[in-house]
């Protein structure tokens, strides 16, 4: 199975030998390559929605896969137990949502060997609730398809080890990303920097307290766009 390049993403950080659950399956594309690969050895594809779950159900029939990836109606991970999967796949959704799909599924925190994070948003809050709740990212991508940016995250159940006294810069922005240079990064970063500026100017025009208010936050959204740049050269 073909996949996008963010699901082809997504799917290469999956250990070998895994056995998988991909929580909002939608079309079960993920599950359904990695166990055609011999990536991951069986798989639960999951999904809050019925509809996902039957296309999903089609296209595990069609590949002639139905003894090894189970489809399975759950919200979140509340379906999943103990040692039925030893990594976990959460992509396709914001990253509010995905907090709690965590936090809805504490009961697994200790038996799941591996994490796949894939957020649309508000990773600044994923990184940090990761961070604060012992599980580190060990290794961190961000890719660009169809003029939008992706990250992918793998993560394990060990407190984050940092050299940082202030973390700030990597929530925001990743650590891993900024360590490496990776070069979506730094055009994010460039591409975000014109953006703001843009909003600013927009803005310091009006004179109102609110555009004051909103002022103050976009110039140190600018300051710290700059750190990370600077912290990438």
């Amino acid at each position: 199975m073909k996949l996008s390049k963010r699901l082809g993403m997504i799917a290469s950080f999956v250990p070998g030998g895994s056995r998988v659950a991909d929580i909002g399956t939608d079309h079960g594309y993920v599950p359904i390559h990695l166990v055609q690969e011999g990536i991951a050895k069986s798989a639960i594809a999951m999904d809050v929605r019925k509809g996902p779950l039957l296309r999903a159900q089609t296209h595990i029939k069609e590949a002639g896969l139905s003894d090894l990836v189970e489809v399975r109606l759950s919200d979140g991970l509340l379906k999943l137990e103990k040692n039925q999967a030893d990594c976990v796949v959460i992509a396709g959704m914001g990253g509010e949502l995905i907090i709690h799909i965590l936090e809805e599924g504490r009961h697994l925190w200790d038996s799941i060997s591996y994490w796949v994070l894939s957020p649309h948003s508000e990773l600044y809050k994923v990184r940090k609730f990761l961070a604060e709740h012992e599980f580190s990212i060990g290794r961190e991508t961000m890719i660009k398809e169809d003029g939008k940016y992706y990250s992918v995250m793998g993560v394990t159940r060990d407190s984050m080890i940092s050299e940082d006294s202030d973390p700030e810069l990597g929530y925001r922005y990743g650590k891993d990303l900024l360590d490496s240079k990776n070069p979506v990064l730094k055009e994010f970063l460039q591409k975000e920097q014109i953006q703001i500026g843009e909003i600013l100017k927009g803005l310091q025009s009006n004179g109102t307290k609110n555009a004051e208010s909103r002022i103050e936050e976009l110039e140190l959204e600018l300051k710290w766009n700059k750190e990370a740049q600077d912290a990438m050269q």
